[in-house]
């Protein structure tokens, strides 16, 4: 089995040895690199193309954010998922990492154990989201004026059946919750997720949240 190549950007020499020792001492995983700016991180991932970012959100020279959006954007590294790592746990950061394009988002303060299962759920091409990500984001875009286009308009080629998949996705729910609440099977359930991701061109499930909610399909309560 290939290991899963991880890139460790942080301004903090001490955290980024301590992340590249966690990663090397566990099995299936290995980092191919380290970067203590932004820019050093998106000359990194296009250098070494990992498939794995452990991204800090502070750092000089590019923020993290920014930094992702480089990655993200670029057909160098579209392959390189983005884990954002950060001791804030803070609105415009869930919601700028994941408009950037990043697969992930936890605290620095996550277990070794938990941080090791974040870097392979979104190495697999999973969204994940800390516990209170989802509450976050509705939160965020309750707070945000509402977009001035209609759901009808960036949902275009959206099915009936794949906007109500959409709808339950924003809301924060699991595939299994979603097949129990639309009466469907697994394996359709999974067939609308990646129909979607292929017509909102979705890098992740993550992306797909931020859509259900841009678009105005999901409404926060309040």
């Amino acid at each position: 089995m290939t290991a899963v190549r991880v890139l460790v950007a942080d301004d903090q020499a001490l955290l980024r040895a301590s992340f590249r020792l966690l990663v090397d001492h566990t099995e299936g995983l290995t980092t191919v690199g380290e970067a203590g700016t932004g820019a050093e991180a998106v000359a990194a991932a296009r250098r070494e193309r990992p498939d794995v970012v452990l991204m800090d959100v502070r750092m000089p020279r590019m923020d993290g954010i920014e930094a992702t959006r480089h990655i993200c954007e670029s057909a160098e590294t579209a392959a390189t998922r983005v884990l954002i790592l950060t001791m804030f746990d803070l609105d415009e950061y869930v919601y700028g990492a994941l408009r950037a394009g990043a697969s992930g988002f936890l605290l620095k303060d996550t277990a070794p154990m938990d941080l090791i299962a974040a870097i392979r759920v979104v190495s697999a091409g999973e969204a994940l989201l800390a516990p209170t990500v989802t509450r976050r984001l509705i939160a965020e875009f309750t707070r945000r004026p509402r977009p001035g286009r209609s759901p009808l308009s960036t949902l275009d080629g959206v099915t009936q059946r794949e906007r109500e998949v959409l709808t339950l996705i924003g809301r924060g729910l699991s595939n299994t919750e979603i097949a129990e609440q639309l009466c469907l099977s697994m394996a359709t359930v999974k067939t609308h997720v990646g129909r979607l991701l292929t017509k909102l061109h979705a890098r992740d499930r993550a992306q797909l949240v931020v859509a259900a909610y841009e678009s105005g399909l999901v409404v926060p309560a309040g």
